[in-house]
């Protein structure tokens, strides 16, 4: 294509594109679709021209001929709706076109380029083609004519100067031949049309109409000053993209004078509207209901057919009818800052700069000027309405307000009234252009500033509404509240004048207008919109709905008034659903009632709303609420005392429907009464749901008997008043039988002891008074209450309060009983006569009384003391004999228990028993036969009368007969014992004649208490081993009554005699320092420990407190620890000394941490060291081997000591050096306290001359070394190679260099020993790193094959032993025919490696098929056992793929990872060796990376079943050709299972057993026992106990603080348990702060760490991603689980590791795809 292109513009000729002019005109025509189109566009143009005047002439023809022929006679007015005119004139005095214009004009689409110039399109001068085909134009004297040439579609013009007609013409004239001759444009309309037009030009103050020579309608506007205004604060002055800032804001007057012919009237096609108040809309749904009004915009189709026009005299239709509007308008001084991007943009579309600055024109038209408009077109001539109904206020949302762009454009604002400015039209200037991107960011922009303009124009009408409200109010007198009605009705108006006006309703025809204002209304303001409310203007959040249920108590609540509400329906909906405007809430209530009091009525009227209060809503505490409505509610009485009453006070109202109607009104009542006058209104039920009660009889009662209710009324104190006591005490008679008991009983209690019964001697007390029945003393009180009969209820009530029917008891004692006639026989004979007739009280008063005497006391002339009958005994002889007070009862009549007269003194409170704290006393009398009467009726009846008897209540007292080593006494419960035998260990025993009602009745313990005996231990031990043996036989049976910390202590305390030495003859020694019996250890233990021997029994007890048969591993390695050097030659020499130490070494996980740490850092380690023989004697510590070396042997600590396990450098250093015995057990002891190896001290360095390349020896040596490597590998079989042999086969990475000379020097640095010794050497093996192993030969001498060997050895194997080296030397040095004569299978053991690794390589590529060809296959690490999995290094930053997870030991090649699982990978179940342990090798990562593979990417379909199989059969065991049962191994994976267990223990201190997973191993192992601090338990989260260590910050908060992350954690590892079929108490969490323990086992309970579960997984777990969690910690538990199997990390414990994951990895992938792990 661009080759054509280019071919083209070669070859081609030009040709200029055609436009057909008037089919161009035409479209722009037919886009223009308003009314006078043609005079917009000239008004516009004049106005640009900075016209003062316009005149727009329709000319007849009659008119232009006598024009032209000069005739001036008069002429009737033409009839404006049938006369055709044929020309148009428009003329205006701006200023004359000059040479740009005229050449402008010419020119379509050419806009004027003046940025402060409305026309922006260039295409407005060609409206006029809409009505006229020539259109002739002339200004300045010089003319221009548009004419079609010959009468084709090329629009040409021709232009020049025209003839001099003297003065030069002010006007610009614009003459339109129209095509067709038509009637003039309907005139009303046009004027109507103008008046709008004339509003916002800015120069043109003045617009005639013609036609011919009638002047039919003339338009003057003047303009007021402009005044500035302050903007309201809080106002954004600029626009959303801060193009456009208001800088301020003006208004001026506007006043627009019209004069019209009538006849103008006459024609109008529009009738007036009938202007009444408009009806409150219907409720419309969204958001401001105002965006409903294009539908409620009257229809054309609808309009009343106009009453037919009366004809008028010819001469009326030229009479002028003047009219006048005045106008307010609003003016925001804009500049403007527009983009270079936006400024280009805009300069495109309208081919002018954007203004710097422009104005925005609101017109308002105010309450006043609105409705004096209506007023005016109520006389207008017609019924058409007025020229400037146009203009006035549209407050019915009808469309009429428009924008303005100069002129009027067909876009209405929505609110009600007109808005100009620099907006940009769409070409035919109906509407803005919202659509075009760049046009519409500046149309947006600029109505922002319209609702800004708006918001200030509503804010400043608020503002004086608000000011005349306060000056109303405040010259009424009520400056907080309400004006006079007539003015508060008149400002209503208003304001609802102004709420239509900003009304925003649907703008047409884009609709997007209006809402861009109205958002910039609400949203340029960061106060709230202001309301008119019944209050003055307020914030619309302040103001409420309007609702008369309020309206009669809640008067200064600010509230929309009625009229707002009603005429402002839509914008008040509108605000409602914003919020700003709600309903009265019960907050606004109790807000009101604390301010404002109440009185009767609006108290009423409150209490009645509350009452309507629906209390449906089971969500709304409605106690609350009445209970915060009466607290905020005061009544404030119109009668009365005036005194103000809060309802919180409220307690009682008067039922007037029920016994409330006895209650006088006239007495006092209670001041927390209600008043009848509001009560009265409601019901019993209204008033209790208030919280009151009913002011009940007793109420009243209680009231009027308080003290200062009858101080302060005296006339009302029923004590003082005989006629108020009567009316109370008839008011009483009449509701006694109403009341309840307990109302009876208050009665009772507030008339006693009060005067308040009238009786013929006065007022009385109820006990004080008589019925008339009551005759016995002629001068008792009887009741008197005048005009009442004592009988029924009055009866009832009074016999009640305490009126007596018989004589008081009293009285009778003082008249009858002090005469001393009667005898207590004869006084309990008459009592027993009136019994019946005496009350419960008089009984009381009886028993009280001192009415009785004694027996025995009868001294003669003294008064014989008197006392109560519950004083007093029964007088029988057992209490006669005890020595207790009797009743005094003579000889006659005979005491009988049975009979009335005994009755009634039992009645009256006579004993029968004595007391249980008497008879005790009585047991402790000096007098014995006292006692020992007291101790057999206690024992006696003890059950029958004294059942409540508890031994701890007399703890403290010494009643029972006891007998000690010194003799009989009185003892305690707790002191005496029922067992004999304690008398030998000094306690108190109760007598033998006793022994068996004490113990069975009165609780005496037949043993001491546990506690006591450990007391007696403690401070009285046995003194000597007979009373020893005595003591602790009688103890033994007693053990079981001890508690373990009894015991515990016990064990502490020396209660053991042994024999002593000089001054002390006897010793006593804690159980736990004793061990019974004969020292199982010789005489040695017997001269470290003391052992003693009581008997079998008696040793039973000191067993139970610690005692032991023999000392324990801690208990020796302590005396070691104690005294290293008596301990040393207690041993007698190094040989028992070092049995000591090998029994440590046995069982050196028995040690605790504590003991361990002292061992390593004492000196307590038998160190070696030989030196040569000296002219002195040997030492005692010394001996002479075989070489003649001397031997040494001192004690040390372990970092004086080193382990020989380096032969060469102990031969060079040997005599430097302590080192340990050369015994694996104590070596390993040795180590494990901290002995460092000698290869660890020595430093070997190899120096070299000149290297001797390709020689025969380095080739032949390589080849001998991996010839009989396999051989020698065969035979070391206890620990794996660093490197495989396939790795070594490779010339890159084993060399063999041969050099001039080999010398290696080896230097001793060890703490304060440095040495070096140089020797000459015939081979030395080298490696750097991870690089090849160099193996140096010297040249000068023979090669000596044991060189080769140790040095070989070293770099492949982590530890080599001399067997090692003596063996590789052997094969190495002998040929393969003497091998094969000493039994090495020589040929078996070569060809079978070479068919294994045939096979490897075979299965290898039949696995990964052409796609393997390239890729490196990564070498295994070689083992004798080749069915172990190759140990994989990984980069040392990279995170381990699990928690448990380690990196690979030192030495390894780095590997690279491989594409596809490689044979070593795929075997599982070969067996492997129990006691190859692993050195510095991982055997873990490996077996997690194959089964990570299996989880994601392995799958049936591509392991194929013949490559497992033939590697199974190629990879065999070295040791055995028979594969483990799978049955076995099933059978200890559950083993392992089932020993987990949950940990009993609170606090974890011996971490003997914990085997621990870390993310990185110094030496290869995961056992740090003794190394991690101790562990507390916080707490339990389920059935999972959480730990701490001490280091953790705050553990008192931990488990708050941690618990949603415990959760988490137990919601991940829980469903793991059931996969393992594990219980989850098994599982525990800790938490440490520091290190890298991340598990381990316990004993088998399994412990996991909160802090890398934290640092690791929570994160995902908390976004719901449980699936990697999981799969991590399934491999740590198969971990730890594999743990109770194998204790040490080697390679059957991978074994195992690997058996259970593969038995759960089902479970575990369905757990996976379970919806919990998604």
């Amino acid at each position: 294509m661009s080759h054509d292109r280019e071919a083209l513009w070669n070859t081609g000729h030009d040709e200029s594109v055609e436009v057909n002019q008037r089919a161009l005109i035409d479209k722009v025509l037919a886009r223009y679709s308003g009314e006078f189109t043609v005079f917009r566009e000239l008004l516009q143009n004049s106005d640009d021209a900075r016209s003062s005047a316009v005149e727009i002439r329709f000319e007849t023809e009659q008119y232009i001929r006598r024009d032209r022929n000069g005739g001036d006679e008069p002429q009737a007015l033409p009839d404006l709706k049938t006369a055709s005119v044929v020309q148009w004139t428009f003329r205006n005095n701006g200023i004359i076109f000059r040479d740009e214009d005229w050449s402008r004009l010419r020119k379509i689409a050419e806009g004027n380029p003046d940025e402060e110039k409305i026309g922006a399109f260039g295409v407005g001068f060609y409206s006029l083609f809409s009505v006229t085909e020539n259109p002739f134009v002339s200004s300045g004297g010089r003319g221009m004519q548009f004419y079609w040439k010959d009468n084709k579609d090329q629009l040409h013009v021709r232009r020049g100067d025209l003839p001099s007609k003297g003065n030069p013409d002010p006007w610009t004239t614009f003459e339109m031949t129209l095509r067709e001759p038509s009637p003039i444009p309907p005139a009303f309309d046009l004027m109507r049309f103008l008046a709008s037009s004339i509003t916002f030009m800015v120069h043109l103050t003045d617009v005639s109409v013609y036609f011919d020579h009638f002047r039919i309608g003339h338009l003057t506007k003047t303009t007021g000053l402009p005044q500035t205004l302050d903007i309201p604060k809080g106002l954004k002055k600029s626009s959303s993209l801060s193009i456009m800032h208001i800088q301020n804001i003006q208004s001026h007057q506007i006043r627009i004078e019209a004069e019209v012919m009538r006849a103008v009237y006459t024609v109008a096609t529009e009738k007036r509207p009938v202007l009444q108040a408009s009806e409150p809309r219907k409720p419309q749904n969204g958001f401001f209901s105002s965006l409903l009004a294009s539908f409620t915009t009257p229809s054309t189709s609808r309009r009343p057919v106009s009453p037919p026009v009366p004809q008028l005299p010819p001469r009326a239709m030229t009479e002028l009818h003047q009219a006048s509007v005045a106008l307010t308008v609003f003016t925001a001084e804009v500049n403007v800052k527009v983009d270079k991007k936006l400024s280009a943009e805009l300069l495109r579309s309208t081919k002018k700069n954007p203004p710097q600055q422009l104005r925005y024109n609101l017109i308002y038209t105010g309450k006043s000027e609105y409705d004096l408009s209506i007023a005016a077109e109520r006389d207008q001539p017609e019924c058409a309405g007025g020229i400037f109904q146009g203009l006035r206020a549209d407050l019915d949302g009808a469309g009429q307000a428009r924008l303005f762009i100069g002129h009027a454009t067909g876009q209405t604002t929505g609110i009600g009234g007109h808005m100009a400015s620099r907006f940009i039209p769409t070409v035919e200037r109906e509407s803005i252009d919202l659509v075009d991107k760049n046009v519409a960011v500046w149309n947006r922009e600029l109505l922002y500033i319209g609702g800004f303009l708006c918001r200030v124009a509503y804010d400043l009408e608020l503002a004086t509404i608000n000011d005349l409200w306060k000056e109303a109010a405040k010259s009424r007198g009520n400056t907080g509240f309400r004006p006079e009605p007539e003015l508060e009705d008149w400002l209503c108006q208003r304001f609802v004048h102004t709420l239509k006006f900003f009304t925003f309703h649907v703008s047409t025809p884009s609709s997007e207008v209006s809402h861009l204002l109205e958002r910039a209304f609400y949203g340029c303001s960061a106060n709230p919109l202001k309301l008119l409310s019944s209050a003055g203007v307020r914030s619309a959040s302040d103001i409420k709905e309007p609702d008369p249920t309020f309206s009669q108590f809640l008067k200064n609540l600010p509230v929309l008034p009625e009229v707002v509400a009603r005429e402002g329906a839509l914008i008040v909906r509108a605000l409602q659903s914003q919020g700003l405007i709600s309903p009265i809430t019960f907050q606004d209530v109790l807000s009101e009632l604390r301010q404002h009091p109440l009185d009767e009525q609006e108290l009423v009227a409150c209490l009645k709303w509350w009452s309507n209060f629906p209390f449906s809503n089971s969500s709304i505490d409605m106690d609350k609420m009445r209970l915060e409505l009466l607290n905020a509610a005061v009544l404030c009485p119109s009668t009365g005392d005036g005194k103000v009453l809060p309802l919180s006070a409220v307690q009682y109202f008067i039922n007037a429907r029920g016994v409330g109607v006895h209650i006088p009104l006239d007495g006092p009542l209670p001041t927390s009464l209600a008043p009848f006058n509001v009560t009265q209104h409601f019901t019993p039920t209204q008033l209790v749901s208030f919280g009151w009660k009913e002011l009940t009889v007793i109420d009243w009662l209680q009231y009027i008997g308080k003290p200062e209710t009858r101080t302060d009324n005296p006339a009302y104190d029923f004590t003082k008043s005989v006629e108020w006591s009567e009316r109370v005490l008839t008011i009483l008679s009449r509701t006694w039988f109403t009341l309840s008991h307990e109302a009876h009983n208050s009665v009772k209690a507030l008339f006693s002891g009060k005067k308040c019964i009238p009786t013929t001697r006065g007022l009385q007390t109820p006990e004080g008074s008589y019925f008339p029945t009551v005759k016995i003393f002629g001068d008792l009180p009887i009741v008197n209450i005048s005009g009442i009969s004592i009988k029924g209820s009055m009866e009832k009530m009074l016999l009640f309060i305490g009126v007596r029917k018989h004589v008081d008891l009293q009285l009778v004692f003082d008249r009858m009983i002090k005469t001393g006639d009667w005898t207590i026989p004869d006084l309990i004979g008459y009592l027993v006569s009136v019994k019946d007739d005496l009350s419960a009280e008089e009984i009381s008063r009886l028993s009280a009384t001192n009415a009785f005497t004694k027996g025995g006391d009868d001294n003669a002339g003294t008064k014989r003391t008197r006392h109560r009958a519950c004083d007093l005994y029964e007088p029988v002889d057992v209490f006669r004999q005890l020595k207790l007070p009797v009743l005094d009862w003579g000889e006659k009549p005979k005491w009988k228990s049975t009979s009335e007269e005994a009755k009634l003194l039992f009645r009256l409170g006579l004993l029968r028993t004595p007391p249980l704290d008497i008879i005790i006393r009585l047991c402790t009398s000096p007098d014995t036969t006292v006692r020992m009467r007291a101790f057999k009726y206690l024992c006696d009846n003890i059950s029958a009368k004294y059942p409540d008897y508890k031994p701890d209540n007399f703890a403290k007292v010494a009643f029972i007969p006891a007998e000690n080593e010194d003799g009989s006494h009185l003892g305690t419960v707790q002191e005496v014992f029922g067992n004999p035998q304690w008398k030998l260990l000094g306690f108190s025993v109760i007598q033998t004649d006793n022994h068996k009602d004490a113990v069975s009745k009165l609780g005496v313990q037949e043993h001491p208490p546990a506690s006591m005996l450990l007391s007696l231990l403690e401070k009285t031990p046995p003194q000597n081993e007979a009373m020893a043996r005595q003591w602790f036989e009688i103890l033994s049976e007693r053990v079981t009554s001890f508690h373990p910390a009894q015991l515990n202590s016990l064990s502490k305390i020396p209660i053991v005699p042994s024999k002593g030495s000089g001054s002390q003859p006897v010793r006593w020694l804690a159980p736990s320092r004793c061990y019974l019996g004969k020292p199982t250890g010789g005489e040695f233990h017997s001269k470290l420990f003391i052992f003693v021997d009581f008997g079998n029994n008696a040793n039973r007890f000191l067993s139970a407190c610690g005692s032991k048969n023999e000392p324990s591993v801690e208990e020796v390695a302590e005396i070691l620890l104690a005294d290293p050097r008596r301990f040393y030659d207690t041993a007698g020499g190094f040989e028992n000394f070092l049995t000591e130490l090998r029994n440590l070494a046995v069982n050196r996980r028995l040690l605790p941490l504590a003991t361990v740490n002292k061992m390593r850092t004492s000196p307590i380690l038998l160190g070696i060291r030989r030196q040569k023989p000296s002219n002195t004697a040997t030492n005692s510590t010394q001996e002479l081997n075989e070489d003649g070396w001397e031997f040494q042997h001192n004690l040390l600590k372990a970092r004086d000591i080193v382990i020989a396990d380096d032969t060469n450098a102990y031969q060079l250093f040997g005599d430097s050096i302590f080192t340990a015995p050369q015994e694996d057990l104590l070596e390993n002891f040795y180590a494990w306290l901290g002995c460092k190896h000698l290869s660890a001290v020595v430093r070997e360095e190899c120096k070299v001359s000149r290297e001797i390349p390709n020689t025969k020896t380095a080739a032949e040596t390589r080849a001998l070394v991996l010839e009989r490597l396999p051989l020698f590998l065969h035979e070391h079989t206890h620990a794996r190679t660093k490197v495989s042999l396939s790795w070594l086969s490779k010339p890159d990475n084993f060399k063999v260099k041969v050099y001039g000379k080999l010398t290696i020097v080896k230097t001793l640095d060890s703490d304060n020993i440095r040495s070096t010794r140089t020797e000459d050497a015939s081979a030395a093996a080298k490696r750097v790193g991870q690089g090849a192993i160099e193996l140096w030969l010297s040249y000068s001498g023979q090669v000596d094959m044991y060189e080769v060997a140790t040095s070989l050895c070293r770099l492949l194997f982590e530890t080599v032993k001399v067997n090692d080296a003596l063996l590789f030397m052997t094969i190495l040095s002998t040929d393969l025919k003497a091998l094969r004569r000493r039994g090495y299978n020589v040929d078996k053991i070569l060809k079978k490696q070479q068919h294994e690794k045939q096979l490897a390589e075979e299965a290898k590529n039949r696995y990964l098929g052409s796609d393997s060809v390239g890729v490196e296959t990564p070498t295994p690490h070689f083992s004798t056992h080749s069915d172990t999995a190759p140990v994989r290094t990984r980069p040392p930053e990279r995170r381990p793929d699990i928690p448990g997870g380690w990196e690979t030991g030192p030495g390894s090649p780095a590997l690279p990872a491989p594409r596809e699982p490689q044979q070593q990978e795929v075997l599982k179940e070969a067996e492997v060796s129990t006691d190859e342990v692993t050195q510095g090798t991982n055997p873990f990562s490996s077996t997690l990376q194959n089964f990570k593979r299996k989880l994601v990417g392995m799958t049936p379909q591509n392991t194929p079943q013949s490559l497992l199989q033939e590697v199974t059969r190629a990879v065999q065991s070295q040791r055995s050709r028979e594969v483990t049962p799978q049955t076995n191994i099933r059978a200890n994976v559950n083993m392992a299972i089932k020993a987990c267990r949950p940990e009993q223990e609170k606090l974890l201190r011996n971490r003997q057993k914990m085997e621990i997973i870390k993310e990185s191993l110094d030496e290869g192992y995961c056992d740090v026992s003794g190394q991690m601090g101790e562990l507390d338990q916080l707490g339990t989260v389920g059935d999972v106990k959480v730990f701490v260590t001490k280091d953790v910050p705050e553990p008192a908060t931990f488990m708050t603080r941690k618990l949603e992350i415990i959760a988490r954690f137990i919601h991940v590892v829980a469903p793991l348990s059931k996969v393992y079929g594990l219980p989850t108490t098994a599982l525990h969490i800790f938490c440490d702060s520091a290190g890298g323990l991340i598990a381990f086992n316990r004993n088998g309970s399994i412990f996991l760490n909160l802090r890398f579960f934290e640092a690791w997984h929570d994160e995902d777990v908390k976004r719901g991603d449980l699936s990697q969690a999981q799969i991590s910690w399934f491999f740590t538990l198969a971990h730890e689980i594999a743990h109770n199997l194998v204790e040490p990390h080697n390679s059957e414990h991978e074994f195992y590791f690997s058996a259970i994951c593969e038995t759960h990895v089902v479970a575990l992938s369905r757990l996976l795809a379970s919806p919990t792990s998604q």
